[in-house]
């Protein structure tokens, strides 16, 4: 029988297998899509997509580095007692691994790479099965520098935050403490002049209004907003912020000492701005138990 590869993705779609699986699956059972979910099931294909409704707010996030190119990849799990199991964190290197050696830029094109195991897609979804928890590639940055530049990599509580610095110059260390600040201080930006328009002047009107409300005059209110702008910069860009190893310097003076620059920035938190599971672990045990 001739199997549509429309069918095939739709039944895809519903169950979270591979394609292939899928395909087999649909040959198997002569197109009927019913019958394919339940050979799925029956083969234990299909365990990933009961969880696909599940919050998986936690997880790591690690960096890669060959040479001139640096991957960044954010893995999610449900919960932080599996993403410290070994067999997550092996996952999350062969997903690392495999994107630093292909050529790939999205994340879409991540999930079709192969591995020892099929695509990264089928690697997650198997391992979503044998873990017991909805597991999911968040993101990725692929990162190149120049010969002139350098990388700066920081992994903060074991990858719960990962930053990556490229900086131009040739002192490793300088880099990898911009990258700790990093880690630490959550800049959005690099500079100034990356912040977005739209932002600053969404800001400006805030100020405005917040100067208005406390009764300062509208004449001074420009001169007020352009000090207190400054701050919202120190905030969000990280070479106006104070370094967090000498608060007399900011990251910006700390790399003139040394004739550096940052060029490019990635900072992944796991599980950042995601919902994250409100039910503790005796709850889970005991919703378990409940519907077992």
């Amino acid at each position: 029988m001739d199997i549509k590869a429309s069918d095939v993705k739709h039944l895809r779609d519903l169950t979270g297998a591979g394609m292939l699986d899928c395909k087999k699956a649909l040959t198997e059972t002569n197109g009927d899509v019913d019958k394919a979910i339940d050979y799925l099931r029956e083969k234990g294909i299909s365990k990933a997509a009961k969880k696909a409704d599940r919050i998986a707010a936690e997880g790591l996030a690690n960096i890669f580095i060959d040479g001139n190119k640096a991957v960044v990849v954010e893995v999610n799990s449900e919960t932080d007692f599996v993403a410290k199991n070994k067999e997550f964190i092996d996952m999350v290197n062969t997903i690392g691994e495999t994107i630093l050696k292909s050529n790939v830029t999205s994340l879409d094109e991540a999930l079709n790479l192969s591995t020892d195991n099929g695509t990264i897609n089928d690697l997650i979804i198997n391992e979503t099965a044998t873990i017991g928890e909805k597991l999911s590639l968040r993101r990725i940055a692929v990162v190149n520098k120049n010969d002139d530049e350098v990388f700066g990599s920081y992994l903060h509580m074991g990858g719960k935050i990962a930053s990556l610095i490229v900086a131009k110059g040739t002192d490793e260390s300088v880099a990898k403490d911009v990258a700790m600040q990093s880690a630490a201080m959550r800049p959005s930006y690099v500079k100034r002049e990356d912040v977005p328009t739209s932002e600053v002047e969404h800001e400006k009107s805030v100020l405005k209004e917040q100067a208005l409300t406390e009764g300062k005059k509208e004449e001074f209110v420009d001169k007020i907003i352009t000090g207190r702008l400054d701050k919202f910069y120190e905030e969000i860009c990280l070479l106006d912020q104070a370094f967090v190893k000498d608060s007399d310097l900011t990251v910006k003076g700390y790399l003139d000492k040394f004739n550096m620059d940052v060029t490019k920035m990635v900072r992944f938190e796991a599980g950042e701005g995601m919902e994250k599971r409100s039910e503790n672990f005796a709850e889970e045990v005991r919703s378990q138990i409940e519907n077992a």
